[in-house]
């Protein structure tokens, strides 16, 4: 039996872990919607709070937690990927285990 095929859980993961990167960076692209929705309105509110004179720690939270949020979501996605990525690997070492097992001799 060949080695299981991993291909394409291997790319999802090293595309998600660049994604991960790239929302540490505070980069918008890997954003969903709705995360970027929330980072915009956090923007827009802290800025409009600053030209007004107050203080933005309210806005600076919420940007915060939508920041947090996205990289939770991400890390999240890595570890279901390298949880599924592990159960292929365990299956194909037992079907192969299981095969030599039941060997002519």
């Amino acid at each position: 039996m060949a080695k299981p095929d991993t291909r394409r859980l291997d790319r999802e993961i090293q595309q998600t872990t660049r994604k991960l990167t790239a929302v540490q960076k505070r980069e918008m692209w890997p954003l969903n919607g709705r995360e970027r929705r929330a980072v915009l309105a956090a923007l827009a509110g802290g800025s409009y709070k600053v030209v007004r004179g107050n203080s933005p720690a309210r806005a600076e939270r919420k940007l915060e937690t939508a920041w947090g949020s996205a990289e939770t979501r991400l890390s999240a996605e890595i570890a279901a990927l390298q949880t599924e990525r592990q159960r292929i690997v365990t299956e194909a070492a037992t079907a192969k285990a299981a095969k030599k097992s039941s060997g002519w001799w």
